[in-house]
């Protein structure tokens, strides 16, 4: 690598494995890196964070970004999709159908400048590959990472992402959120949601690093913690 993870103001989370909460709504991005392929996940709130996405993902790996998995169908998280010209996207199965005018007119309510959320809602990039249940990504030099439909829960349409190592690594998207409550707006599925997340304890474990949507990387027992409370709070019984 050209620069460091750290130089970048990125999170090193593991062996070529790296994270960044980008400015704004403090949304995650995450990037696998393996030999001849690069993945980054999700692409940030506009067309412009893509952009700034792809650069460093470019500078950290002397490489363009290969695939790109998108965690759910919300503006901050696909907005800048269009930015990786040539990457094979992947989502879950679904997210294909959320309108983007839908997603325009959330991220105008939510803050984003209009002009800059009519340019991403009219370039908005859709998955070509669409996860019903298990996707095997290889990277190279023996890196594979599981895409896995854990949803719905979050929204109806949700994604996790296990990259294998030590420690093993889980990008959850907003199924997990630690600098705040975990939002549950009008496309959320609650009596989903704590299955959501024992799927993701199953799929880490108890030794692996939770990477939220939104906030500090957290370990097991966050998960767990924040699995009741979602439970006590639309009264889930297991």
């Amino acid at each position: 690598m050209t620069v460091t993870w750290e130089e970048l103001g990125w999170e090193r989370v593991a062996a070529g494995v790296g994270r960044v909460r980008l400015p704004g709504w403090d949304c995650t991005a995450g990037l696998v890196v393996g030999t001849g392929a690069v993945l980054m996940i999700d692409a940030g709130s506009s067309l412009a964070e893509g952009v700034r996405l792809r650069t460093w993902a470019e500078e950290l790996t002397g490489s363009r970004v290969t695939h790109l998995a998108l965690t759910h169908p919300h503006f901050d998280h696909v907005f800048g999709a269009a930015a990786f010209a040539g990457a094979e996207v992947f989502g879950a199965v679904g997210v294909d159908t959320v309108p983007a005018e839908e997603l325009r007119a959330d991220a105008v309510r939510n803050g984003l400048d209009g002009t800059a959320a009519t340019e991403a809602a009219d370039t908005l990039v859709r998955p070509r590959h669409l996860v019903s249940g298990e996707w095997t990504l290889d990277l190279g030099g023996g890196r594979q990472v599981l895409l896995a439909n854990v949803g719905p829960a979050h929204t109806a349409h949700d994604l996790a992402v296990l990259v294998p190592g030590r420690p093993e690594t889980v990008f959850c998207g907003d199924l997990v959120e630690e600098s705040g409550e975990p939002q549950a707006g009008p496309d959320a599925v609650p009596s989903h949601w704590p299955a959501a997340l024992d799927r993701l304890l199953e799929l880490g474990g108890e030794d692996a690093l939770y990477v939220p949507g939104h906030g500090a990387v957290v370990d097991a027992a966050f998960v767990r913690a924040q699995r009741d409370a979602l439970a006590a709070r639309f009264g889930v019984s297991r």
